[in-house]
């Protein structure tokens, strides 16, 4: 599958301190790949070396198969659609004046206005002035000036940042179905793991400029799996089959801790201890926290 961000080596210093170190992305075609670290890791500042707005101190970048140079940036930005920091917009003007205004900027014909904001479900709100929006409809405006000229990829940078849970519920919804509403390749920054599994099928963790980690969502999945709490309504029976599998189990009264568990192994224990009469009331698994993955990816690191 082509490759449609790349980059090598990418790195930038501001005097002592280096803001990105040696990054290494590779987003492939067709995808959501989610761009994850916590505030200051780094997101921001490769997102805009790789949108040509500040410059690279080392290595270099590939967008949609070509060398980003001074000769060729602007020829890629045509093709490249962005929303980095808060969406512009002027608020005294409506939707539709604002999009014809980015539409003459782009030299794109004002009929493409029309589908973008179907794709961000604006079409109703099209005559409103902006300074009415909410903050959601905002960043959906953005989103749809991003769209405009159908772009093969667009960069955006922690669009759900503020929103309310149902705003945040409507942008992963759009961005989930972007690539097969538009067939834009997307790259999304966020600071939240938990947010990013419900719409990514790849990611990319950064922390202190660095990468720690870069593949699929089902492989960091794997890295995010915490302990596993049982209810039991008789834990006293639950013991011998919790040694026979190797396990060592926390117990406090009802509720036992285990370990991190593959799915499988699970389903056989919980079998196992209905079968003998411990009686599992409830089962609970808990997900790492970002930091937590962080200290696991890096021990693995240094192993």
């Amino acid at each position: 599958m082509q490759t449609v961000i790349e980059t090598k080596a990418l790195c930038k210093q501001y005097g002592p301190h280096t803001a990105v170190d040696h990054v290494e992305l590779h987003v492939p075609q067709g995808c959501v790949y989610g761009f994850i670290g916590p505030n200051g890791a780094g997101k921001s500042t490769t997102m805009k070396m790789l949108l040509g707005l500040i410059h690279p101190t080392a290595g270099r970048v590939r967008l949609l198969g070509q060398e980003l140079t001074e000769k060729s940036r602007l020829p890629l930005l045509r093709q490249t659609g962005s929303l980095i920091e808060s969406p512009a917009g002027y608020l005294h003007l409506t939707a539709q004046e604002n999009l014809e205004i980015v539409a003459d900027l782009k030299g794109v014909p004002h009929k493409d206005i029309g589908r973008v904001l179907d794709i961000v479900h604006l079409t109703q709100d099209r005559n409103r002035r902006v300074g009415q929006y909410s903050l959601g409809m905002k960043q959906r405006l953005g989103i749809a000036m991003a769209l405009l000229g159908s772009p093969k990829l667009l960069i955006l940078d922690e669009p759900t940042n503020g929103l309310d849970p149902a705003g945040i519920q409507e942008m992963r919804a759009l961005i989930r179905n972007m690539p097969a509403a538009t067939g834009a390749t997307v790259l999304i920054s966020s600071h939240l793991l938990g947010e990013m599994e419900q719409m990514v099928e790849q990611v990319g963790i950064i922390d202190h400029g660095h990468i720690l980690f870069e593949g699929p969502l089902t492989e960091l999945q794997r890295h995010s799996r915490g302990n596993v709490t049982l209810r039991l309504l008789d834990p006293a029976k639950a013991a011998p089959i919790l040694r026979a599998n190797g396990l060592t189990a926390h117990s406090d009264s009802c509720v036992v801790t285990l370990p991190p568990l593959q799915d499988a192994l699970l389903a056989d224990l919980v079998q196992k201890l209905a079968a003998c009469g411990a009686g599992v009331v409830e089962l609970t698994p808990h997900t790492k926290t970002l930091e937590e993955i962080f200290l696991s990816l890096t021990s693995e690191e240094a192993d």
